[in-house]
């Protein structure tokens, strides 16, 4: 796709959105619209470091977010963006500094694990992050549309789904229903793991399925010229559940 074309699907999404905006909040009690300039001055009295500033760079939503993985494993937390003030400022509009595409499991909630609030940052989350157009698009989303500055892949230790592709394809047995598309979606990370082998081969695929995606990620013709300019970047990272640190994999903005 050349620069004019990703430009035009730019420009078509973002006025197609900004028109159901409108037309939803012409349905709304105007008591209840919050403007852009309230929040550009709820911003301004927020910048000296307070966490509702939000970052505009890669590197700065990166050590926003490790930041707040930092408290997330001392335990002290701060629980920022989370009362009726931030409730009330992004209910009309969403700007989020990141979007972390990370697996299912109930133990790796993105908000809880970066110590962020409401609409801090968008959250896919699927099986083993496997991807496919929809997913893809998804991520695409707040690069495109706000200049999101920052997408993370997160893996983690211990993925029962990652576990169960890997045990199907070394095995030769699919899974049941739509759980083998999850499979096929995986193999490319399974290849990687035999080849790169491992006292424990499922964390291996684990951390290889976080690294390939993001690699995918960052290289897409519509994402891939936002990393060239330095206003995306695209990590690759490992969580883990013993310690509730993420680890980088690759990919951290400079």
């Amino acid at each position: 796709m050349g620069t004019a074309g990703r430009l035009d699907r730019r420009a078509v999404l973002v006025g197609s959105l900004a028109g159901a905006t409108a037309a939803l909040a012409g349905c709304s009690s105007t008591s209840a619209v919050t403007s852009e300039t309230d929040i550009a001055a709820t911003r301004a009295a927020t910048a000296g470091g307070s966490p509702s500033a939000r970052p505009t760079t890669p590197a700065t939503a990166f050590a926003r977010l490790m930041d707040g993985n930092a408290r997330w494993v001392s335990g002290n937390l701060q629980h920022p963006d989370r009362d009726p003030d931030r409730r009330q400022l992004v209910a009309q509009q969403q700007e989020p500094f990141g979007a972390i595409l990370s697996c299912i499991d109930s133990r790796v909630p993105p908000e809880l694990l970066f110590d962020t609030g409401l609409g801090d940052l968008y959250v896919m989350r699927t099986g083993g992050q496997a991807i496919d157009a929809v997913v893809t698009g998804s991520v695409e989303y707040g690069p495109m549309t706000s200049d999101t500055p920052l997408v993370v892949v997160l893996g983690h230790q211990r993925c029962g789904a990652v576990k169960a592709a890997y045990q199907s394809l070394r095995d030769g047995k699919p899974l049941p229903g739509n759980l083998q598309a999850i499979v096929r979606a995986l193999r490319p990370s399974y290849e990687r793991a035999v080849k790169e082998g491992g006292a424990d081969p499922v964390e291996t695929m684990a951390r290889a399925q976080a690294k390939l995606t993001a690699t995918a990620l960052r290289s897409n013709d519509d994402l891939a010229p936002l990393v060239r300019k330095g206003s995306l970047a695209v990590v690759g990272a490992y969580y883990s559940l013993d310690t509730g640190k993420v680890e980088v994999l690759s990919g951290k903005p400079s």
